[in-house]
Protein backbone atom coordinates (compact mmCIF):
# COMPACT_ATOMS: atom_id res chain seq x y z
CA UNK A 1 0.00 0.00 0.00
CA UNK A 2 1.40 3.37 -0.98
CA UNK A 3 1.62 6.44 1.22
CA UNK A 4 -1.15 8.11 -0.79
CA UNK A 5 -3.49 5.16 -0.18
CA UNK A 6 -2.75 5.28 3.54
CA UNK A 7 -3.48 9.00 3.66
CA UNK A 8 -6.79 8.54 1.83
CA UNK A 9 -7.84 5.81 4.27
CA UNK A 10 -6.76 7.97 7.21
CA UNK A 11 -8.81 10.93 5.92
CA UNK A 12 -11.93 8.77 5.60
CA UNK A 13 -11.33 7.34 9.09
CA UNK A 14 -10.87 10.85 10.50
CA UNK A 15 -14.17 11.95 8.96
CA UNK A 16 -15.94 8.96 10.48
CA UNK A 17 -14.33 9.62 13.85
CA UNK A 18 -15.42 13.24 13.78
CA UNK A 19 -19.01 12.23 12.96
CA UNK A 20 -19.05 9.72 15.84
CA UNK A 21 -17.67 12.23 18.34
CA UNK A 22 -20.09 14.93 17.20
CA UNK A 23 -23.04 12.53 17.49
CA UNK A 24 -22.10 11.77 21.09
CA UNK A 25 -21.59 15.44 21.94
CA UNK A 26 -24.90 16.39 20.36
CA UNK A 27 -26.77 13.70 22.30
CA UNK A 28 -25.25 14.81 25.60
CA UNK A 29 -25.91 18.47 24.87
CA UNK A 30 -29.54 17.89 23.96
CA UNK A 31 -30.20 15.75 27.06
CA UNK A 32 -28.61 18.35 29.34
CA UNK A 33 -30.54 21.18 27.68
CA UNK A 34 -33.87 19.40 28.09
CA UNK A 35 -33.09 18.53 31.72
CA UNK A 36 -32.11 22.14 32.47
CA UNK A 37 -34.79 24.09 30.58
CA UNK A 38 -37.54 21.52 30.01
CA UNK A 39 -40.78 21.07 31.88
CA UNK A 40 -41.43 18.06 34.08
CA UNK A 41 -44.34 15.68 33.70
CA UNK A 42 -45.35 12.17 34.67
CA UNK A 43 -45.59 9.76 31.76
CA UNK A 44 -47.69 6.61 31.66
CA UNK A 45 -46.04 3.50 30.16
CA UNK A 46 -48.28 1.86 27.56
CA UNK A 47 -47.74 -1.21 25.40
CA UNK A 48 -46.60 -0.55 21.87
CA UNK A 49 -49.24 -1.70 19.37
CA UNK A 50 -46.41 -2.56 16.97
CA UNK A 51 -45.63 -5.62 19.13
CA UNK A 52 -46.24 -8.96 17.43
CA UNK A 53 -48.04 -10.86 20.16
CA UNK A 54 -47.21 -11.58 23.78
CA UNK A 55 -44.19 -13.78 23.03
CA UNK A 56 -42.33 -10.95 21.32
CA UNK A 57 -42.95 -7.67 23.14
CA UNK A 58 -41.77 -4.46 21.55
CA UNK A 59 -38.43 -3.44 23.02
CA UNK A 60 -39.61 0.12 23.61
CA UNK A 61 -43.08 0.82 24.96
CA UNK A 62 -45.01 4.04 24.41
CA UNK A 63 -44.96 6.91 26.90
CA UNK A 64 -48.07 9.09 27.22
CA UNK A 65 -48.07 12.43 29.04
CA UNK A 66 -49.86 15.77 29.07
CA UNK A 67 -48.04 18.99 28.38
CA UNK A 68 -48.53 22.18 30.34
CA UNK A 69 -50.97 23.36 27.65
CA UNK A 70 -53.07 20.19 27.97
CA UNK A 71 -51.84 18.52 24.78
CA UNK A 72 -51.63 14.73 25.15
CA UNK A 73 -48.39 13.37 23.66
CA UNK A 74 -47.69 9.70 23.01
CA UNK A 75 -44.21 8.75 21.83
CA UNK A 76 -41.95 5.73 21.86
CA UNK A 77 -39.74 5.49 24.91
CA UNK A 78 -36.27 6.92 24.23
CA UNK A 79 -34.80 4.29 26.56
CA UNK A 80 -35.40 0.56 26.31
CA UNK A 81 -36.48 -1.56 29.28
CA UNK A 82 -33.77 -3.61 30.94
CA UNK A 83 -33.90 -6.66 33.19
CA UNK A 84 -32.88 -4.52 36.12
CA UNK A 85 -35.29 -1.70 35.27
CA UNK A 86 -38.23 -3.01 33.22
CA UNK A 87 -40.94 -0.75 31.87
CA UNK A 88 -44.24 -2.44 32.69
CA UNK A 89 -47.60 -1.42 31.28
CA UNK A 90 -49.16 1.10 33.69
CA UNK A 91 -45.90 2.30 35.29
CA UNK A 92 -45.31 6.03 35.58
CA UNK A 93 -42.00 7.74 34.89
CA UNK A 94 -40.83 11.25 35.62
CA UNK A 95 -39.77 12.94 32.40
CA UNK A 96 -38.64 16.35 31.26
CA UNK A 97 -39.81 17.58 27.85
CA UNK A 98 -38.98 20.48 25.59
CA UNK A 99 -42.04 22.80 25.51
CA UNK A 100 -41.22 23.83 21.93
CA UNK A 101 -40.99 20.18 20.84
CA UNK A 102 -42.83 17.86 23.26
CA UNK A 103 -41.54 14.86 21.33
CA UNK A 104 -38.05 15.52 22.74
CA UNK A 105 -37.96 14.05 26.23
CA UNK A 106 -35.48 12.89 28.84
CA UNK A 107 -36.50 10.12 31.23
CA UNK A 108 -35.03 10.84 34.67
CA UNK A 109 -32.47 8.33 35.96
CA UNK A 110 -32.79 6.17 32.85
CA UNK A 111 -30.83 8.04 30.19
CA UNK A 112 -27.97 6.06 28.75
CA UNK A 113 -25.23 8.66 28.80
CA UNK A 114 -22.62 5.92 28.68
CA UNK A 115 -23.60 5.35 25.05
CA UNK A 116 -22.96 9.03 24.20
CA UNK A 117 -19.64 8.96 26.07
CA UNK A 118 -18.78 5.78 24.16
CA UNK A 119 -19.41 7.52 20.83
CA UNK A 120 -17.22 10.44 21.91
CA UNK A 121 -14.40 8.13 23.05
CA UNK A 122 -14.56 5.91 19.97
CA UNK A 123 -14.67 8.87 17.60
CA UNK A 124 -11.73 10.53 19.32
CA UNK A 125 -9.74 7.28 19.25
CA UNK A 126 -10.41 6.81 15.52
CA UNK A 127 -9.44 10.42 14.85
CA UNK A 128 -6.17 10.01 16.77
CA UNK A 129 -5.45 6.75 14.94
CA UNK A 130 -6.00 8.51 11.63
CA UNK A 131 -3.59 11.26 12.63
CA UNK A 132 -0.97 8.65 13.53
CA UNK A 133 -1.47 6.95 10.15
CA UNK A 134 -1.02 10.27 8.34
CA UNK A 135 2.14 11.08 10.31
CA UNK A 136 3.63 7.63 9.60
CA UNK A 137 2.73 7.77 5.90
CA UNK A 138 4.13 11.25 5.33
CA UNK A 139 7.53 11.16 3.63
Amino acid sequence: MSAADTIVIAVFAACGGCVMALAGLTGLRQARRIERTGLRAWALVKPNPGARGEDSPSPRPLLQFSTETGQVVEIGSPVPPTRRRPLHDGDTLLISYDPADPGSIVVYNRERRLLDYGFIAAGTLILLLALVLVSLAAP
